[in-house]
């Protein structure tokens, strides 16, 4: 065992770093197809270790106090900031993502941190005085993330860090697709001053992620497909004292009623759909838009933007819009439902594309879906169906016929329509007049319905990181003391 990680390190459990001993893994370059790395997974028993090691640091870390605990998130920060071009590199290298888009993710990865100390402060402070009584936060103890591939800094450390600021200790388990931003994100929360055992990192496949959940946990945290996440769901049924949060995506709607600028709603409909090659949960996936000419001309706008979106490598130059999906077999499942949809009757506008064998190249792809009776499911990738409606509220009622609920936008000038698009529409982040990929982080971020269960991520994050604890209280027993009645 190691103090640094080697090039085959999968573990990271009591401040040292080790290979794992279970399968071999490996992970592709979505943009060239090659094999970026191999290594062996973690095993059940390195899983069990370090569950068992968090377990035993736990406790200290939580009496270090708020303070402590922010001022090492803080220098974490920092220490992100000073290798945020490696970190965005490897962003890129793992995802295929352009280096532009990875820079961002590297800024958000930088912010969470003073977000995570402020709304810990804010929604679990150490204690408030209420009444007569008193209220207090206590961590929950061993958190365990599960963290995706379509943001594998961003996403997870929005678990991690507030996890961390609560005093918990945690177990990481990322995407076995993108273990190496996981290695480099696990070291600067080290270097930073985590103690040994309260970060731990554990990679590998599904078998990997089951051991974690099926091992003495007190909360797992999961972003993810919805099929993962109700078979976490399952295997926590009966364990209610284990708090679980997902965040499970959508099929997230927008409808079009009308605007103020034609190209500006363009914009906000390309920004929506094919950001990140469509793999992030909040892009939309069905477009509702009027029927006449007013609708056919947005329409041609949107495939003539749509044809002009530049695709390619993380460092090609001039810089893409997007680069592939994660892998060459999501890119052939995209092609496989176009193909259906069209089967079907759907109309293609715009086209997939062929890609080099073993890439995950795939064009943002429009499809007119109007009058279909089409899955209701999440296709991870850019792949936009659009439907055409004859009235607003039969738009609002196509929109809000999904099992999901995470995103849902609507572009209009009217506000009375918004406000009933809102009332209407249940997802947890609906937006007017902007992508429905934008998020704050002061703001909570999840969903309902398929989607998850609410509180998973952003300013809320902080809620299923410690629990309330209401104490009455009297500096003498004489001073609780009451008259006893009814007695003989």
């Amino acid at each position: 065992m190691t103090t640094e990680p080697g090039d085959t390190s999968t573990c990271f459990i009591g401040g040292s770093w080790s290979v794992g001993r279970d399968e071999a893994i490996e992970t592709v370059n979505p943009a060239t197809g090659d094999v970026a790395w191999s290594a062996r997974a973690a095993s059940s028993d390195q899983v069990a270790e370090a569950v068992a090691t968090a377990r035993q640091h736990q406790q200290e870390w939580e009496n270090a106090g708020a303070a402590k605990r922010a001022a090492v998130i803080e220098q974490f920060a920092q220490l992100v900031e000073r290798d945020r071009v490696r970190l965005a590199e490897l962003i890129a290298a793992e995802t295929g993502k352009p280096l532009w888009e990875s820079a961002t993710e590297v800024n958000t990865v930088i912010g969470k941190a003073q977000l995570s100390v402020d709304a810990y402060h804010e929604r679990t402070p150490d204690s408030v005085k209420v009444g007569p009584g008193e209220l207090t936060h206590r961590a929950l103890g061993v958190v365990a993330v599960l963290g995706p591939y379509n943001f594998p800094a961003h996403l997870p450390n929005g678990q991690i860090l507030p996890a961390l600021m609560a005093g918990n200790a945690v177990v990481y388990k990322p995407s076995e697709m993108t273990p190496r931003v996981a290695v480099a994100h696990v070291q600067l929360l080290a270097e930073a001053g985590v103690p040994s055992g309260v970060i731990n990192l554990v990679v590998g496949a599904a078998e990997t992620g089951r051991a974690l959940v099926d091992g003495p946990v007190d909360a797992v945290a999961f972003t993810g497909s919805v099929r993962t996440g109700r078979a976490l769901h399952a295997a926590l049924a009966d364990r209610p004292d284990v708090v679980l949060a997902l965040e499970m995506g959508g099929n997230n709607p927008l409808v079009v009623d009308d605007w103020d600028d034609l190209d500006a709603a363009v914009n906000v409909i390309t920004r929506s759909a094919f950001i990140s090659a469509g793999q992030r949960c909040t892009c939309t996936r069905r477009l509702f838009v009027p029927a006449g000419p007013e609708g056919d001309r947005l329409i041609d706008k949107l495939v003539q933007l749509t044809l002009r979106l530049r695709i390619g490598a993380p460092g090609d130059q001039p810089e893409p819009f997007a680069g592939p999906v994660i892998t060459a077999k999501a890119a052939n499942v995209l092609r496989q439902r176009v193909d259906e949809l069209v089967g079907n009757g759907a109309a293609l506008l715009t086209e997939p594309g062929e890609a080099p064998p073993g890439t995950g190249f795939v064009r943002p792809t429009i499809v007119d879906v109007t009058g279909l009776d089409v899955v209701d499911d999440e296709i991870f990738g850019p792949l936009l169906q659009v439907s055409r409606y004859d009235n607003f509220d039969q738009a609002v009622t196509m929109a809000a016929d999904t099992d999901y609920g995470l995103a849902a936008g609507l572009i209009s000038t009217n506000r009375e329509r918004f406000e009933e698009f809102r009332r209407t529409v249940k997802a947890g982040v609906i937006n007017w007049n902007t992508p429905t990929t934008g998020a704050s982080g002061r703001l909570p971020f999840g969903g309902v319905g398929a989607s998850g269960n609410h509180r998973p991520a952003g300013w809320s994050a902080a809620d299923f990181c410690a629990y309330p604890v209401a104490t009455m209280a009297a500096e003498t027993v004489t001073e609780a003391t009451a008259d006893i009645r009814g007695l003989e």
